[in-house]
């Protein structure tokens, strides 16, 4: 299968109280009698779409989708306080209970496979399966790769002094640190300007051939406001995970059924984050996608993914 299921609609959506000021938005699609799945959306920051739901057999699956804490349709909007990696996967632990659903498969790509990662190593007794896309680690080198001056700069330099172009020091300035103390600082047009430019040289390189409307779609002022000052926070705090935390802990996740999906040419999370992983889950499936960055719409990635929700209703 090389397209996504058709569009559906929720048949429940509600906002849940997690503590900390924080609701979280989150909907139930598909069949309430089929198969648990939780959607985990990247960023950190970017949300839930339509198409996310269509990864999955709407007949088959009990679709789960949330917007982190501060982001999409959870409230307060933007909002950082008490907005850490341990207070996400606590409450994903929160839906699980409030949904009653004893163990689930999780689905989750870039920033979305890291917080499955590390809700999996936490709660595995709660865990059937993982489909994980685009793996980004959460270490400093993968920030450095894409933030701050590191390979993919060389790949796309045009892209790159658009991005630096709107620091106040230009590239000199070019660190998560810089760029993290004006997104959070008193000036807001100064932060909105470079939240706008810190999320289109993201979403520009996510692809291997270029997609105009994807990035239109990535990069309202909505999108780019909480996209990239979730992204800064998360980064300059080395994503709030201790020293190479996920590769250290897969012995937590071995017998999990684990699908891992990756772009050969993703410009993003470097192919090098699936394969490390991989070495570190010998029983994953690992399949690369030959002609494919890192967005889950390319048709290669898409393809890996669909099949591997189809193969994950057999456990």
């Amino acid at each position: 299968m090389n397209e996504l299921y058709p569009e559906i609609e929720p048949f429940n959506h509600f906002l849940l109280a997690v503590g900390d000021s924080h609701q979280l938005y989150v909907e139930q699609c598909g069949n309430p009698e089929g198969q648990p799945v939780l959607f985990i959306h990247g960023g950190p920051g970017a949300g839930c779409s339509t198409n996310d739901r269509r990864f999955f057999d709407p007949a088959k699956y009990h679709i789960i989708l949330f917007d982190q804490r501060g982001c999409g349709r959870s409230l307060p909007h933007g909002l950082l306080d008490n907005n850490e990696t341990v207070h996400l996967v606590s409450d994903i632990e929160k839906i699980r209970e409030k949904l009653n659903i004893e163990k689930w498969h999780v689905f989750g790509g870039s920033w979305g496979s890291t917080l499955s990662l590390v809700y999996a190593q936490t709660h595995p007794e709660q865990v059937k399966s993982l489909v994980l896309r685009g793996i980004f680690l959460g270490r400093p080198e993968d920030t450095h790769w894409a933030f701050t001056g590191g390979g993919g700069t060389r790949i796309y330099p045009d892209y790159w002094e658009e991005y630096t172009s709107a620091l106040p020091a230009g590239e000199k300035q070019s660190t998560v640190k810089a760029a993290y103390d004006i997104l959070m600082g008193d000036d807001k047009e100064a932060a909105f300007k470079l939240a706008k430019a810190w999320s289109l040289w993201e979403i520009r390189c996510c692809t291997l051939v270029p997609d105009q409307a994807f990035v239109d779609a990535a990069t309202s002022d909505e999108a780019c406001w909480t996209l990239a000052r979730h992204e800064a926070h998360f980064m300059a705090h080395d994503c709030f995970l201790s020293e190479n935390q996920i590769l250290a802990n897969c012995d937590k996740i071995r017998e999990i059924p684990t699908v891992i999906v990756h772009g050969r040419y993703d410009v993003v999370c470097p192919f090098d984050n699936a394969w490390l992983l991989h070495k570190q889950l010998p029983q994953s499936k690992l399949f690369i996608s030959d002609s494919a960055g890192h967005a889950s719409i390319e048709p290669g990635t898409k393809h890996h993914l669909i099949n591997a929700t189809r193969e994950m209703l057999s456990l």
